[in-house]
């Protein structure tokens, strides 16, 4: 773990901060790949900044969603990143991203000497670490920079980042982060923005349970929905998934219960990042039950054919509307055990 304390900084309070020219220029060339829910948000806040930002994606949904943002489209991951000052990926998982970075077409072969790749990715803490050495053997810099606050903090620009690397190469591209933050965290060396960000959405994930079981319950308690959450919001009960994620129809106006679960933070995209959580827990002699006992819910979800929804279609496994009596017992087995690793 880290020896420092992490530190927050807000753009507001860092009039003094050093920028290199690196980031004087309002109109950097920026290299982005994976431009799907989080990303063509993301690359269009950029564009509306200033920034001359060519994308990459196999998905013409998610290219042409990023072309209305006003990206420029590329064909190849060697074009989008020529000449380009920094390189966002935003992709499913550490093989992907690896796969991405290395190869004739890849980032380390085809972006410029001294450029920036930013993975803001969610992966394996280790793969991170990995990353970082092999960016820099080829002549790159690196950080793993991985973002919490959802598709509607990517439109608003108010995600917060975890940043792990060297601390001047965050300060070399704080002014391009800043356009898409709200708070940026410096966390340490390699691979500590993802121990970060893990070991956060391991705590949603528990709390999104949590979340989904009160609002059955409440309901079924003869509450009405709007009225419990307004007091839960203002009580111990709050957590982000309830003010953000409240899993019955008309309460929270961002929930994906009001898109019928789609789109969103998909249940395999929680499924991995608890996986990687837990194993990180084995790793450290860290007994994380609730931790197990939610990942064996996503594998309920999943075996159900529910892996592209919005992880909050949980609440269906809650009310009882979707179930599975031998994945309900392996839960209960889970919460009843020390669980030790």
């Amino acid at each position: 773990m880290v020896g420092r304390v992490p530190r927050v900084t807000r753009p507001a309070s860092r009039p003094g901060a050093r920028i290199s020219t690196l980031v004087e220029s309002r109109d950097m060339r920026i290299g982005w790949i994976g431009l799907g829910n989080m990303g063509a948000p993301m690359s269009g806040r950029l564009v509306a900044a200033g920034h001359d930002v060519h994308g990459f994606d196999l998905s013409e949904t998610a290219r042409a969603a990023a072309a209305e943002q006003g990206v420029t489209l590329e064909e190849t991951v060697a074009a989008t990143v020529a000449d380009a000052d920094v390189v966002f990926t935003m992709l499913p998982n550490h093989d992907i991203v690896k796969a991405v970075l290395g190869g004739e077409d890849g980032v380390l072969a085809n972006a410029k000497q001294g450029a920036v790749v930013v993975d803001s990715s969610t992966i394996d803490i280790d793969a991170a670490r990995e990353l970082h050495e092999t960016t820099t053997a080829a002549g790159l810099r690196f950080l793993d920079a991985p973002v919490s606050g959802g598709i509607s903090g990517a439109a608003a620009g108010t995600l917060t980042f975890m940043v792990g690397g060297d601390e001047a190469v965050l300060e070399d591209v704080r002014a391009v982060i800043d356009v898409l933050a709200g708070r940026i965290f410096y966390t340490g060396g390699a691979g500590n923005g993802q121990a970060a960000k893990l070991t956060n959405n391991m705590m949603l994930g528990i709390t999104l349970a949590a979340t989904a079981e009160g609002a059955v319950l409440a309901e079924r308690l003869g509450l009405d929905a709007s009225t419990f959450w307004e007091i839960a919001k203002v009580s111990s009960g709050d957590s982000w998934a309830l003010r953000t994620w409240y899993p019955i129809k008309d309460v929270v106006e961002t929930a994906a219960v009001n898109r019928d679960f789609q789109g969103g933070f998909a249940t395999a995209l929680l499924r991995k990042d608890l996986d990687l959580a837990i194993a990180a827990g084995g790793s450290t002699s860290t007994a994380l039950p609730f931790a197990t006992a939610v990942r064996q819910r996503m594998d309920q979800l999943i075996e159900l054919g529910l892996g592209g929804q919005d992880c909050s279609v949980l609440v269906k496994l809650v009310d009882g509307e979707l179930t599975n009596d031998t994945l309900d017992a392996d839960v209960t087995a889970t919460l009843s055990q020390e669980n030790t690793p």
